[in-house]
């Protein structure tokens, strides 16, 4: 499944998810928390399940993936029970503190699927690993908890407040190595877990070149896509995920290499190849959906 463009859409507004299902994001997040204010959370989880309904599983033109609370609040519970009826592609369980949070998720949608007659197991999990500091020191416990993991994402706003810093960046502006540290361990324990690194958001939705940029580093890094906060961001987004033309005539020029000199140590160009370069050269490939 594609996950370039993650797009956040406050769940108790309907006038924003109607202009977010005409977008081309790959997934639309609806948010009950943040965006979410505490005398609103009712409407809002009876506008994300009245949108979920709206839109069949079988036909989606997006995923829909749902924010619940954490599981340490108190409307966490209220939020899961309202939407798994709806059958959201994911939940994503934010503030978590370790793999036991998924463990705990996990078996609330299996009691909740065989309530409301969902399949058992369709439902899938992407925690935020990175909100608390517990979580950003026990990635390992996400690696195999939850055959629903389908990928963790991170944030640093969160994790700030947590550890009580003035701010998360530096005086150039750039991220603190605490939040780059956290990063790279989300996504290192995504790769090790099997499921895909999704980056933080970009937040100057008026700064497009700077948002390609972030996206394009994102790529580089290994993440499988990125968060957007604001529908004008999102073909952004995919654009950058998208192999440029250049790399996907390369790629096809290993893989013929490889194909013609066979699959040991191959010369392309002056350069020798291996089979790494070989396995990249098919990811590419297989990202331009070829």
């Amino acid at each position: 499944m594609l996950t370039r463009s993650l797009l956040f859409v406050p769940g108790d507004s309907e006038r924003k998810l109607a202009k977010a299902l005409q977008t081309r994001a790959d997934v639309l997040i609806l948010d009950l928390e943040d965006s979410v204010s505490g005398e609103r959370a009712e409407m809002a989880r009876k506008i994300v399940r009245a949108c979920l309904d709206d839109q069949p599983k079988v036909s989606r033109r997006h995923q829909l993936w749902v924010r619940t609370n954490a599981l340490t609040h108190p409307e966490a519970m209220a939020d899961i029970v309202a939407v798994v009826g709806g059958e959201p592609d994911v939940i994503l369980l934010p503030k978590t503190r370790n793999g036991d949070d998924v463990v705990l998720l996990d078996h609330y949608l299996t009691a909740l699927e065989s309530r409301e007659g969902v399949e058992a197991g369709a439902i899938k999990i992407a925690p935020v690993v990175t909100e608390t500091p517990e979580s950003v020191l026990a990635m390992r416990s996400y690696i195999d908890c939850s055959k629903r993991l389908c990928g963790m994402t991170w944030g640093a706003e969160d994790l700030s407040t947590a550890v009580q810093a003035s701010t998360n960046r530096l005086p150039d502006g750039s991220l603190e190595y605490t939040y780059w540290m956290a990063r790279s361990a989300c996504l290192l324990a995504s790769r090790a877990a099997g499921v895909e690194p999704i980056d933080t958001l970009f937040g100057d939705y008026r700064d497009p070149q700077g948002l390609a940029d972030a996206a394009r580093a994102a790529r580089r890094a290994g993440f499988s896509g990125k968060v957007a906060i604001h529908p004008d961001q999102v073909d952004v987004i995919n654009e950058a995920f998208n192999p440029s033309e250049e790399e996907v005539r390369y790629a096809r020029e290993v893989v013929e290499a490889f194909g013609e000199q066979g699959t040991g140590t191959v010369g392309l160009n002056g350069k020798m190849l291996d089979m790494p370069h070989l396995k990249q050269a098919r990811l590419v490939l297989a990202q331009a959906g070829m």
